[in-house]
């Protein structure tokens, strides 16, 4: 395996580690800033508008430059997106911060994936996307409760000086370390929507924006879920993070083991109807019972929860490429968009019910997600001619 795809995994790991940790920060931000959480949590749908407008667009705009340019390019642009978060003295600014990042990011992914697959060939191309996409798993489980850990011990403004040291270091090694003249296949935005049109991939993808939304209707809201909810303390922030994280690594590596033995589909549909089932069991804990127990069983559910949560992914993509394996490379990208287009509404209907409820409310409505995204799966396995890796 060509050692470049490591830093591409790591920068991988550094940009998305960014919209994992957000969630924990938010209080700070908000204290800080002077406004609500509620209206913090713009800041995530901002990174995630972001980012799922501009990996289709900015790498549409960038087909043909060298890719080696382009990477190095989007992580200076991504560092400095960091340091201007950490100097930030105003919600303005923290709101420009998270579109430079976003659009950065956007853009790293559809071009680490491309190069990814250039380096390793087409017989290693599974492999080598997965090295790359790894490091969004890795983010999850590591980067969002390490970010959480060095806010708690040197505020919320060292997470973000951390996470663009990091980025350097990458742009730096991929710089060095990537093969000049590697450029792509310019197309369009128009040519890289065509894959739309494909029976079963419309419904799809939006079955993928209502799971995510579902998810992080909960998930951007974790701190005040956790604190003011279940009443545990700052310190178990990253904790619970962590908990997640490792169930998200091991719902990742095991959705694929089940998807081949079961079916893409069957995965998806247990992954659906367990995820509404975990949102209900979190709005319950903390409604019936008190602090002192509640506080523990959330901390209990957040491996699990990960668990289910990440199982969902790699099957659904699984079921995209099955539709049209011959446009893969769009479809992808356009369920990467889909995804995160997911968590920007799910970050705008959590800081909702905050706005006009508690957090317990938070599960309740978040279950609804999946039980909609199933109805959409339902009634599109029912029309569509073709099956994807059932």
């Amino acid at each position: 395996m060509d050692k470049s795809l490591v830093w591409l995994a790591v920068g991988s790991f550094a940009m998305s580690t960014v919209g994992f940790v957000f969630a924990s920060l938010l209080p700070a931000i908000a204290a800080d800033a002077h406004v609500s959480v509620p209206f913090a949590g713009y800041l995530i749908m901002a990174f995630s508008l972001a980012y799922a407008i501009g990996a289709p667009v900015l790498s549409a705009l960038a087909g043909e430059i060298d890719r080696r340019r382009i990477l190095a390019a989007t992580m200076l642009v991504f560092v400095a997106g960091n340091m201007v978060a950490a100097t930030s003295g105003s919600f303005a600014g923290l709101l420009v911060s998270q579109i430079v990042m976003g659009m950065s990011a956007g853009l790293y992914a559809a071009t680490a994936q491309a190069t990814a697959v250039s380096l390793a060939g087409p017989e290693h191309r599974a492999r080598a996307i997965a090295v790359v996409v790894g490091g969004t798993t890795f983010a999850v489980a590591l980067g969002a409760p390490t970010g959480s850990l060095i806010a708690t011990m040197w505020g919320w403004r060292g997470t973000f000086v951390a996470i663009a040291l990091l980025a350097l270091v990458c742009a730096a090694i991929l710089w060095l370390r990537l093969p000049r003249g590697s450029r792509g296949i310019k197309l369009t935005v128009a040519e890289r929507f065509t894959a739309v049109a494909r029976p079963g991939i419309p419904s799809s993808l939006f079955v993928t924006l209502l799971y995510i939304a579902g998810g992080f209707t909960v998930i951007s809201y974790i701190a005040p879920l956790a604190l003011e909810g279940a009443g545990l303390p700052d310190i178990a922030l990253p904790g619970m993070l962590l908990a997640f994280g490792v169930g998200a690594v091991i719902g990742n590596l095991s959705s694929g083991y089940l998807a081949d033995h079961i079916g893409a589909t069957r995965v998806v549909v247990l992954s659906l109807l367990m995820s509404s089932g975990f949102s209900l069991a979190i709005a319950l804990t903390l409604k019936l019972l008190p602090h002192d127990v509640a506080g523990p069983v959330l901390i209990a559910l957040m491996v699990p929860w990960g668990i289910i949560g990440w199982a969902f992914p790699p099957a659904q993509a699984s079921r995209i490429v099955g539709f049209a394996p011959e446009l893969a490379h769009l479809t992808l990208s356009l369920n990467a968009s889909a995804l995160y287009f997911g968590i920007a509404l799910g970050t705008v209907i959590g800081g909702r019910v905050l706005e006009f409820a508690r957090p317990s409310d938070l599960g309740l409505v978040a279950a609804a997600f999946p039980v909609l995204a199933l109805a959409v799966l339902a009634v599109s396995v029912r029309h569509t001619p073709l099956a994807a890796a059932e």
